[in-house]
């Protein structure tokens, strides 16, 4: 095979590391770098080098093993075997990245699990090359993208997974909101990663979290974002939980005719337990418009009158509420009866003997006509 009087690189961008096809080089080989480039040359399982952009003779003079390995004089001429690598040191900034399965995370405010999803990409560069070689690329002829987003893509995600339930609990936002302190996470794991990449002889230029999202259709999503609404809509509104349950009470008892008094009796529970909970004026006023709305029998009838035919009964000297004549006590406000006086009879029933009022034709106890009366 003839000497090769040139060496450079003659291989694709996209690759990092490229091996030159000919091991048969001489003292008097040209080996030219590019910028951005380094090239070592490997004789007898030894790294010589690294040379660096510009022109280069492989000489006892640039590469002193020539003389101890394989005893060419100093300044001489000879063929020799060996192997040249060569590395593209640019930096590539758009390596993507992103879980492959959803990470679970329990959100800090609402203590649920969401499971999460994480995309963004990065940039490095080979820093020193030797280690690189001796590290990654072994006796691989090429090493491109692929196979460095393959090695690092274990370390990466494991990085990915523990930093983003970290920042998120350090942080206290709701997961709804992580988007918000994207730029904290992307620092956190540059950091951590920067350590990780070295070890291997590679730069971690940068790292970016462009996206942390989680599935639309998971049921803990769902729920949240139903719960996140209705407590917006009660904010807007001004009222609670608790009196929103008050309000379905007294509307469940408007919307059932047929519970006679036990709708009243749960009206009445309604508006003691809104009291109760200190629904202030506003509400109370709500509370009392609900609570005239609740009609279980004819409209005028009295609350205990459930539909049937009005009868007289006592009014309340307090509140004047009309109440059944056997009754004590009002059934509105609590407060002692009293029974109207007897009517001012000017005759007797001349059967029964029963006082009969002035005026009357028959005798309201036993029915005979005043008439006959003495």
């Amino acid at each position: 095979m003839a000497i090769i009087d040139v060496v450079k690189w003659n291989a694709p961008d996209n690759l990092y590391v490229w091996k030159f096809p000919s091991e048969e080089l001489s003292t008097w080989t040209q080996l030219i770098v590019s910028e951005s480039q380094d090239a070592v040359v490997l004789l007898g399982g030894e790294m010589c080098g690294p040379f660096g952009p510009g022109r280069h003779t492989l000489d006892t003079q640039n590469i002193p093993l020539l003389t101890s390995l394989l005893k060419i004089p100093f300044g001489g001429k000879s063929p020799f075997t060996a192997e040249v690598w060569f590395v593209n040191k640019t930096m590539p900034l758009d390596v993507k990245w992103g879980t492959p399965d959803p990470i679970p995370v329990l959100d800090p405010m609402y203590k649920i699990m969401i499971p999460l999803r994480a995309f963004g990409q990065y940039g490095v560069q080979i820093d020193q090359t030797k280690k690189f070689l001796l590290k990654l690329v072994g006796t691989m002829p090429v090493f491109d993208r692929d196979h460095l987003t393959s090695y690092f893509r274990g370390v990466i995600l494991t990085k990915v997974r523990s930093n983003i339930a970290t920042a998120i609990a350090r942080a206290k936002v709701p997961i709804l909101e992580i988007n918000a302190i994207l730029d904290q996470v992307s620092d956190q794991l540059k950091n951590d990663l920067s350590g990780e990449l070295a070890e291997y002889g590679v730069k971690l230029v940068t790292f970016y979290v462009n996206s942390i999202n989680f599935p639309e259709n998971d049921s803990a999503i769902v729920k949240l974002r139903d719960a996140l609404a209705k407590r917006a809509e009660m904010n807007i509104i001004g009222y609670s939980y608790q009196q929103e349950r008050s309000f379905d009470v007294l509307q469940g008892a408007a919307e059932n005719p047929g519970a006679g008094n036990a709708s009243s009796a749960m009206m009445g529970a309604g508006i003691g337990m809104g009291m109760g909970l200190g629904m202030g004026g506003a509400v109370g006023g709500t509370f009392g418009q609900l609570a005239q709305n609740v009609q279980t029998g004819p409209a005028g009838a009295p609350p205990w009158d459930s539909g049937a035919p009005a009868r007289e009964g006592l009014v309340c000297a307090a509140c004047n509420t009309s109440n059944p004549p056997t009754a004590k006590f009002c059934l509105a406000c609590g407060k002692p009866l009293t029974a109207p006086p007897p009517s001012t009879a000017s005759i007797t029933c001349a059967k029964c003997a029963k006082p009969v009022p002035s005026g009357a034709k028959f005798c309201p106890e036993c029915g005979t006509p005043t008439n006959s009366t003495p």
